[in-house]
């Protein structure tokens, strides 16, 4: 491996605090606090903010909104963040990083176009994509697949942002992307930069799923300042070495604390090497210290080769479900139980479908004091390749028992419509199946 280049972009230190970029997150999935892209950029210095809205669900989700509008596939809740804070960011020459292009990264951009030119701004915008393998998903491998998209790195984010663009937006990128793409672009790091960029991604890992870093989801929370006050969103000190210190804005809700920190390293990992396009990591060398309040440094964190091959996140549209949810209530649970099921699947007989499922909770304990306290709940749900047999004939029937069944018959809500369900498989790719596209400006590098 090799040591890292000079930093550039105005660093100061090889190592040191002084040339750290503040990274911080304002998204750890599509439909994060709408007001944390304000929060951050008002809450203390930042160089550059960054957001994840892509989990595996989030491609099914933009999938689906394709097939209705293909203008759309983008997160559009990032596109009313950027139109609060846009004036400022760039008053300020804070960078905007995020990878809510979805499956639409252009359309995401002409969007943004259109929001700035509204505001009598003219910001850079600069888009990648490459990432979507749908169109040729046959071709792949990927039968009947709705989306496939790779799992890109961050040296096109560091690209984009040499050139001058103020806003990335992005399609499918790894989580830590989305960091390691600013920390290429500040310190001025190569694909030789195993180490660093190793740190990197550890560091964006911690913050990619926002206030999870910062004390959501988190076992210990009875150490928490437990008040109305909203989590913090986290901050990566990110320096040139590849070491970093995560911390949050002051006075923000939460904490950072070792625990946390070491909580969100935990997360989603399935083994010793936490694999990424730029680097993999070797989790065992990481190292934790305070920093002081509300501050934990990483260091020590050494770099794996990436693996050969890129993962591909792909989602077929598996057919339709729905469901009806019954109370039963007081004295005799299993025969009341027994007698539904055999009524509803004798009425669904004539046309059965595919899959049915019946789930219960626990009993009710003896001589509960109210109905509710005397009652547990019975789960149908039914899949099927076609909408309409999971749909009327299923709650029909279902419906059609209420004074005809055992007593005390009652559901939990009126019977619903079917919906579309999806089924979520990792592939793999040769990475020259895969041709990553940066475009600045209209301009295509």
């Amino acid at each position: 491996m090799t040591a890292t280049a000079d930093a550039i972009a105005g660093s100061t230190s090889a190592t040191g605090a002084e040339s750290a970029l503040r990274i911080a997150n304002c998204s750890g999935f599509y439909g994060d606090r709408l007001s944390a892209m304000r929060e951050m950029l008002d809450g203390g210095p930042v160089d550059v903010i960054t957001g994840d809205y892509l989990a595996e669900l989030t491609m099914l989700i933009l999938g689906k909104d394709q097939l209705r509008d293909v203008s759309l596939g983008y997160a559009r809740t990032f596109v009313a963040q950027v139109a609060d804070c846009l004036g400022d960011a760039l008053e300020r020459g804070v960078k905007i990083v995020a990878n809510a292009g979805g499956l639409n990264p252009s359309g995401l951009a002409d969007k943004l176009e259109e929001v700035a030119k509204g505001l009598g701004l003219s910001p850079v915008i600069a888009f990648i994509d490459g990432d979507n393998l749908a169109p040729r998903a046959a071709e792949l491998g990927f039968d009947g697949a709705l989306t496939a998209n790779a799992y890109l790195g961050g040296f096109g984010i560091a690209k984009a942002l040499t050139a001058g663009a103020d806003i990335v937006v992005t399609g499918r990128v790894t989580d830590a992307s989305v960091v390691v793409g600013p920390g290429i672009w500040r310190h001025g790091w190569t694909t030789e930069s195993i180490d660093q960029i190793a740190g990197a991604v550890v560091a964006g890992h911690v913050i990619e799923c926002g206030t999870q870093a910062t004390g959501g989801n988190f076992s210990g929370f009875l150490e928490l300042p437990r008040d109305a006050q909203p989590l913090g969103f986290p901050i990566a000190e990110l320096r040139a070495d590849g070491s970093s210190v995560i911390t949050k804005h002051p006075g923000t809700g939460g904490m950072v604390s070792i625990d946390t920190v070491t909580a969100q390293l935990m997360y989603e990992i399935q083994g010793p090497v936490y694999m990424n396009p730029d680097a993999s990591v070797d989790l065992t060398s990481i190292e934790l210290s305070v920093d002081g309040p509300d501050r934990v440094l990483i260091d020590g964190v050494r770099g794996v080769e990436p693996p050969e091959r890129l993962k591909v996140a792909t989602n077929t549209l598996g057919g339709y479900r729905n469901q009806m949810e019954f109370v039963l209530v007081g004295l005799d649970i299993d025969a009341k139980e027994q007698w539904l099921r055999a009524q509803l699947d004798d009425a669904l007989a004539g046309s059965p479908p595919a899959e049915i499922t019946w789930t219960r909770g626990p009993l009710p304990g003896p001589d509960a004091a109210t109905e509710e306290g005397a009652a547990c709940l019975l789960r149908c749900v039914v899949k099927d390749s076609s909408a309409e047999v999971v749909g009327k004939p299923f709650t029909a029937a279902g419906v059609g028992l209420a004074l005809a069944s055992y007593p005390g018959f009652t559901l939990t809500a009126p019977p619903g419509k079917p919906s579309a369900f999806g089924v979520y498989r990792p592939e793999y790719v040769d990475r020259d199946q895969v041709t990553e596209r940066v475009v600045v400006g209209g301009e295509v590098l």
